[in-house]
């Protein structure tokens, strides 16, 4: 798709489309995004903070203000909007993880969100803490009515870079007007565990989804037979990931498919896999440090990208970042071990990861499906911002149809 905004960056101009997306569920208005983006001076991570944050404290505003005046529904969407806004200024900037502004505008939209949520009749949302190891994982349990009856499940989780919250707009309400109960959570490394716990990714993700799953099964209204998992961008990998090892999943779902992120990490590294790989995990490697620390340089999309995997991963260097990659993998046959049938989403565009929703396909031993979005369907980039009305059709339809049933509200 063509940058109609921020010509020379294509992160900021993909990260704009996300926001743009998220209009199609009451989180973005193209007006505001905009207004915004033309604000912003290309390639400034503090431009860019600045004004998303101005345009989320006046959304929040008018909503603090309807809601006083007792324009509930008025209220709701602005509190909607504003924490979509609020994720993105802080987007950028976690190359600093002492910056006090990420984590006030991340916690600016949760606050947001949670004032929205509690505005809904229907559904209900409730915010939820699900026990986890020594600790604990916030999300939100989305119930279709109060009836009580058991109805099927779609737990969700975002990937590397977003959060909770903004599955909200990506097919969290859409599975309510499906007549899913829907459960969302941040696991670790993702905005929540990582801003106020210090939890960083880890590769082993069943380790996460038992727990959640183990959760679900408390709630009566989840009918734990009918359990699914949707994984968003990095969620791609550690979704199938889980369900290789966690087999009381009914389905799961990869948006988009991923295979192993070391290709990532060596694409940019002359000579043999098997070479590049153990440069990435020296106790010492100077020439490509410095090598990584110029794509940086030169390279809108690696620099945000090693700042941000620094934080979440917790570790120093791009090249540890780099290095941490290589032990997130579907290959030496845990593709294989998956049983329950998988989706896996694919973008003809991908700018990220072309090629790694096939190598998933190929290696899945369990009834499967590949869903290609096309450029010409305006859904080929990455994740498929800019339809998300298309996407969620189709993936929340194959999941009707793959659970046998078709809910109604």
């Amino acid at each position: 798709m063509k940058q109609i905004l921020f010509p020379n960056n294509i992160q900021f101009w993909y990260e704009t489309l996300r926001s743009m997306s998220h209009i199609a569920y009451g989180g973005a208005d193209f007006g505001e995004v905009l207004s915004t983006a033309e604000r912003i001076t290309e390639g400034d991570f503090d431009s860019w903070y600045t004004e998303w944050a101005a345009t989320a404290d006046r959304v929040a505003g008018e909503a603090d203000k309807a809601l006083k005046a007792g324009h509930k529904v008025s209220a709701r969407d602005g509190f909607l909007r504003a924490s979509n806004y609020y994720r993105s200024a802080e987007f950028f900037l976690h190359g600093n993880p002492c910056d006090p502004r990420h984590v006030d505008a991340y916690d600016r939209s949760v606050e947001c969100f949670k004032a929205a949520a509690a505005l809904y009749t229907t559904p209900r949302i409730d915010p939820v803490e699900i026990p986890y190891e020594n600790t604990t994982l916030p999300g939100y349990l989305y119930r279709v009515d109060d009836s009580g009856a058991p109805r099927p499940t779609l737990i969700m989780h975002n990937g590397f870079d977003g959060t909770a919250e903004e599955m909200h707009f990506f097919g969290a309400i859409a599975a309510v007007e499906r007549g899913y109960n829907v459960l969302l959570f941040d696991g670790p490394g993702m905005p929540g565990p990582r801003h106020h716990q210090g939890l960083v990714f880890r590769p082993d993700w069943e380790n996460v989804i038992t727990p959640v799953i183990d959760f679900a099964g408390t709630i009566p209204d989840i009918d734990d037979t009918r359990i699914a998992l949707l994984g968003l961008s990095m969620g791609g990998i550690l979704a199938p990931r889980a369900a290789a090892f966690e087999h009381r999943l009914a389905a799961v779902i990869a948006v988009d498919g991923l295979y192993e992120l070391g290709e990532v990490s060596v694409r940019n590294i002359p000579g043999p896999r098997e070479e590049a790989e153990r440069l990435l995990r020296a106790d010492s490697a100077p020439e490509l440090d410095a090598a990584l620390e110029q794509l940086m340089t030169k390279d809108p999309i690696s620099r945000w990208a090693f700042n941000h995997g620094m934080y979440v991963m917790g570790v120093d260097t791009p090249r540890a970042f780099s290095a941490s990659y290589l032990d997130y993998t579907l290959a030496d046959g845990i593709a294989e071990k998956i049983q329950c049938p998988t989706l896996v989403c694919d973008a003809d565009a991908d700018m990220f990861f072309k090629g790694q929703p096939e190598k998933l396909y190929d290696h899945l031993t369990c009834r499967k499906t590949l869903m290609l979005f096309t450029t010409e369907e305006g859904a080929g980039a990455h994740c498929h911002p800019g339809a998300m009305r298309l996407a969620a059709a189709r993936i929340l339809d194959w999941l009707d149809d793959t659970l046998d049933t078709t809910v109604t509200a």
